[in-house]
């Protein structure tokens, strides 16, 4: 099993890696097409950082592996949530600033709803699949007219520094682009493989592994740049990366995967992963979205959701090693 742990390991590294290069390149190249920033935001990061999960699951559901591809989207959306924003706001509060992020919140809130609406018997179509991915096209729809229309926002403020600062070319730019999107796709297959294998010498469900290794593995992306956005104090980029990668893993990653494999969906993903991804969802919408106080993911709220997702591994941990 030791070749199948390096290519594990390999494929994580190189996944972060390459993840970083293709935001970092797909940004600049945006910008320097005049792409306004708080678009280049919503639509070009979001979608950057969901890419190792959409390579993944599409590996996946092509090996005819559906619970890697169902388990590594919902379970890098309970990760985003709890591991990731819980670890962010202990570092110091997330304060909720964007407009636009604050309309997305609810609209994650319905996606979710309707995810699980449309799993509750049992299987994905592909009618199910094209239904998730024409709602994700709206919402990209919807994205760019926010973009364009919105001359003023804090999340396109903070990203028009951020993507300032970085100051590449249009041909630097070009170049991370495509390796970086390169090394994705190499780095996916990678940690495809190598996660399969393990769960076979293991005696593992595909849909544990795909929650845990997998799911983890790709959000490590969404975790570094949260965390660099928090350090410097662009609270509402740490917020969009979480909101904008969940709303592609639910939408796009899930419906490319049924697209290309239509699924049955293994119960525990209703009875117990899907209901978790929906809580974390209402507590991330009940934290950020303010009504009477100002809009703030404090350090207690951030602890309650690392504790929350600790609770939640631990679940997965003895239910993979209780006798089937």
């Amino acid at each position: 099993m030791t070749l199948p742990i390096v290519s594990i390991i390999a494929g994580l590294l190189l996944l972060v890696y390459s993840a970083d290069r293709f935001v970092l390149g797909s940004s600049a190249t945006a910008r320097h097409f005049g792409m306004p920033p708080l678009l280049i935001g919503m639509v070009v990061v979001g979608f950057g950082t969901s890419v190792p999960e959409m390579l993944v699951s599409l590996m996946a559901a092509l090996d005819g592996t559906p619970g890697i591809a169902l388990g590594n989207a919902y379970g890098s959306n309970i990760t985003n949530i709890g591991l990731i924003l819980g670890a962010t706001a202990v570092l110091g509060p997330i304060m909720v600033s964007s407009q636009v992020l604050r309309k997305e919140l609810p609209i994650l809130i319905g996606v979710t709803l309707m995810t699980g609406v449309i799993l509750w018997d049992g299987s994905l179509t592909r009618t199910d699949a094209a239904m998730l991915l024409v709602v994700f096209a709206v919402l990209v729809g919807w994205s760019i007219y926010q973009g364009m229309r919105s001359s003023k926002d804090a999340f396109g403020e903070e990203m028009e520094q951020q993507v300032e600062e970085q100051g590449l070319s249009f041909k630097a730019g070009l170049f991370w682009t495509l390796l970086g999107l390169a090394l994705l796709i190499v780095s996916s297959r990678m940690l495809v493989w190598g996660a399969v294998q393990v769960a076979v010498s293991l005696g593992l469900s595909e849909l544990v592994i795909g929650l845990t290794i997998v799911a983890i593995g790709t959000s490590l992306p969404e975790l570094a740049s949260s965390l660099a956005a928090a350090r410097r104090g662009e609270h509402d980029i740490a917020l969009g990366n979480v909101v904008g990668s969940n709303l592609f893993n639910t939408l796009a990653v899930v419906g490319i995967a049924g697209v290309v494999s239509p699924m049955q969906v293994d119960p525990a993903a209703l009875s117990r992963d899907l209901l978790v991804m929906g809580g974390f969802t209402v507590a991330l919408f009940v934290m950020g979205y303010p009504v009477h106080r100002a809009g703030r993911i404090n350090r207690l709220e951030g602890s309650a959701l690392l504790v929350a997702y600790l609770a939640y591994s631990a679940w997965l941990a003895l239910s993979a090693s209780l006798p089937a």
